[in-house]
């Protein structure tokens, strides 16, 4: 498998927590991980195969550190890259916002010519609306520690087998 970046954002430290299983499990040696807030042009340059995280605040807003990142991303030649997002929300009580920040991640990258991979079922969600929904189903993966904690470790797994194969 071709070596990964992953470029999180964080505030309280649960997108970095997942970032770190996501690294884990696909092997050390192969995944780079860094923070968004130290993240640059060159870190988006260097690899083929790139995974976003970030979490949604408020009533859909992105994580402040990644908002500042998306002018990066939309300066930089995404073209031919693979490019997967995850991403947390609160499914009770931001309903009708959940997981948007992968949403507006999401449609950043879609007119940069990258392949967004990673696409998740709706189902086992319990949500009203979400920008990250596009044709019935997640652009990438959500999770929600404040609702559903205990699928989160089983998700990764999941997501992850479905990405690998995409990465090589």
């Amino acid at each position: 498998m071709n070596k990964i970046v992953i470029i999180y954002g964080t505030l309280t430290g649960n997108t970095e927590e997942a970032a770190i299983e996501i690294k884990e499990k696909l092997g050390s040696e192969l995944t780079t991980l860094i923070d968004v807030y130290d993240a640059s042009a060159s870190d988006l340059e260097n690899y083929d195969n790139i995974i976003f995280g970030a979490s949604t605040w408020g009533i859909g807003d992105l994580q402040e550190d990644f908002t500042d990142f998306l002018p990066v991303i939309e300066a930089t030649n995404m073209k031919n890259k693979k490019v997967a997002i995850f991403g947390f929300g609160d499914q009770d009580y931001y309903p009708d916002t959940f997981v948007d920040g992968m949403g507006v991640i999401y449609e950043c990258l879609n007119k940069k010519g990258c392949d967004i991979i990673g696409y998740v079922s709706t189902e086992g969600y319990e949500y009203e609306e979400s920008r990250a929904v596009i044709n019935g189903k997640f652009i990438g993966l959500p999770l929600d520690y404040e609702n559903q904690d205990k699928l989160t470790s089983d998700r990764i797994s999941n997501w992850l087998d479905q990405i690998k194969p995409e990465f090589n």
